[in-house]
């Protein structure tokens, strides 16, 4: 397999989940700004929308969009716990938070906030939109190491990193103590600080 990314965005999710499993698999990192893969390669053949992740399959197979290419990585290792089996409602709970996130704070919140060309009303407009948001995950979190309980899955790992884009994007997560201990705990996790090594290599 070879996973295609480029540091600091959701790709980070899936690189997390790979190091989590302990899964051998090929990262090759995307210019956000050329297309280019590093190793030369028109990123926009590998996948038309252009934007990372994206996981090429050891038959060729390209999938695409972070919360699939997630799930699929988190079966390949179900002793690892990353996420619940399929068919159970745990599994449903798992994708409702994959859902929450993907939707409410990645592409509804924070990539409003990154959008030059986004006026200014509406930065404002999805910071006052994320202060809810994120309250109801700072609820969630309460008397919870992660979002389903004891385990660390998929839906944390995606929490993890887009709240990670806080500071950039000046979200204020000083009111979501749940928040701010789940983001000091998945810190500290041996994957998290092998792919910081990783890319401060780079």
């Amino acid at each position: 397999m070879k996973l295609y990314y480029t540091p600091g965005t959701c790709s980070t999710v899936p690189r997390i989940l790979l190091a989590e499993a302990g899964i051998a698999c090929e990262q090759e990192a995307v210019s956000f700004k050329t297309r280019q893969t590093a190793g030369g390669a028109d990123y926009l053949q590998i996948n038309p929308n252009g934007y990372v992740p994206a996981l090429q399959l050891d038959d060729g197979t390209i999938l695409t969009e972070g919360p699939a290419i997630d799930q699929y990585l988190a079966d390949l290792a179900p002793e690892k716990k990353l996420a619940p089996a399929n068919g159970t409602p745990e599994r449903y709970r798992m994708q409702s938070w994959l859902n929450y996130i993907a939707t409410e704070l990645h592409k509804g919140g924070y990539s409003i906030l990154f959008d030059r060309g986004a006026a200014e009303e509406w930065k404002d407009a999805a910071r006052t939109k994320l202060a809810k948001r994120l309250a109801h995950a700072d609820a969630a979190l309460a008397g919870k190491s992660y979002l389903l309980g004891d385990d660390f899955g998929c839906a944390d790992a995606y929490l993890f990193v887009v709240l990670g884009w806080s500071e950039f994007a000046h979200v204020d997560l000083s009111p979501y103590a749940n928040l701010r201990a789940f983001m000091e705990r998945i810190a500290a996790r041996p994957s998290v600080q092998a792919i910081k090594t990783m890319d401060a290599k780079k």
